[in-house]
């Protein structure tokens, strides 16, 4: 299986091409690619540069242009598609249709990859974007069990691909609305989720308070770690008592379901991260590496060495296993 690492910086895909990755992928500094933040991403230059760099080393390097283009504002996005096809990129990940269109269009020979935002959970789906765009591989969401990746890797003409490490996110269009709502940047349209600048602590009756714009997040107590305040990571109050209903705040960790992925028809292992320093990104992907050639050589998988990069110190198998059906 491929591992398919991430690169925030050119400093992090050096890194990630030193420890082993197999291919890595990052953004332009802008609206096109869905980790938009202050400090983040890649010029022209540095993705050249980058991509040089990379396949010096035998490395692949994928390009996320993936989010949803704004009305009247197309140019931006085929510009970014333009640009990564002539810096050299091996693949676009992509998943507005109109973006995918003009792609395929304009650069036939150009490898598409359908990207986790477009959430192409079935074979009807994934298909339709085979078909229409000629996709060589599909990102699929964080919703799946291993049952399903394997019955929609038997009925779909194109590679899959899966996140295994990092954080948890599934991308679903509802609660990305609601991050908008609350800050008014949109993850599918800027490429920015609960942005730090709408972020805010407070200390209220011997609890301290995380608030997302006016909404308030979570609460925790003197003995609680507070988490980040994102919406799909709240805990909310039911007649049930409090809890996290969507999504715990701790980190994807699918290392001991390797064995098992990789029997469903898994093509791609994706690591998450493109917001983390160089130093985690060589670590993880170490890791990772080393794991997959222990898993070649008849081992089985370690688990747990990473806890401590982790959210929370804390992981799950998420919905790999949904262990809630």
């Amino acid at each position: 299986m491929e591992l398919i690492c991430p690169a925030g910086t050119p400093a992090a895909l050096k890194a990630a091409v030193e420890a082993g990755a197999d291919a890595v992928y990052c953004g332009f500094r802008d609206e096109t690619n869905a980790r938009n933040f202050p400090g983040l991403n890649f010029s022209r230059e540095e993705l050249r540069a980058g991509i040089a760099r990379a396949h010096k080393h035998g490395v692949k390097v994928l390009v996320a242009i993936n989010t949803f283009a704004r009305a009247g504002a197309l140019d931006v996005w085929k510009r970014a598609v333009d640009d990564a096809v002539e810096a050299g990129a091996d693949a676009l990940i992509v998943a507005d249709v109109g973006v995918l269109d003009y792609a395929a269009q304009r650069h036939p020979d150009q490898r598409l990859h359908v990207s986790v935002q477009a959430a192409a959970a079935n074979p009807d789906a994934i298909n339709f974007y085979v078909k229409a765009f000629g996709a060589r591989r599909v990102v699929l969401p964080r919703v799946l069990s291993v049952a399903e990746i394997a019955a929609i890797a038997r009925e779909v003409s194109c590679e899959t691909e899966i996140f295994v490490f990092g954080g948890l996110c599934v991308m679903e269009e509802g609660r990305c609305s609601l991050s908008s709502y609350a800050t008014g940047k949109s993850p599918n349209m800027h490429g920015v989720c609960s942005p730090a600048s709408d972020v805010h602590y407070l200390k209220q009756d011997g609890q301290l308070i995380s608030r997302l714009g006016e909404f308030t997040i979570n609460k925790f107590s003197a003995r609680e770690a507070a988490g980040y305040p994102t919406l799909c990571k709240g805990r909310f109050q039911t007649e049930y008592g409090a809890g996290y209903l969507f999504e715990d705040p701790v980190s994807l960790d699918a290392t001991s379901m390797l064995p098992e992925l990789q029997k469903a028809g898994v093509t791609a292992l994706k690591i998450e991260g493109r917001q983390r320093g160089r130093a985690y990104i060589e670590r993880v992907v170490r890791n990772f590496r080393q794991t997959l050639a222990e898993l070649e050589g008849g081992l089985p998988a370690p688990v747990g060495g990473l806890v401590a990069l982790t959210e929370g110190q804390s992981t799950t198998a998420g919905a790999y296993r949904k262990s809630w059906r």
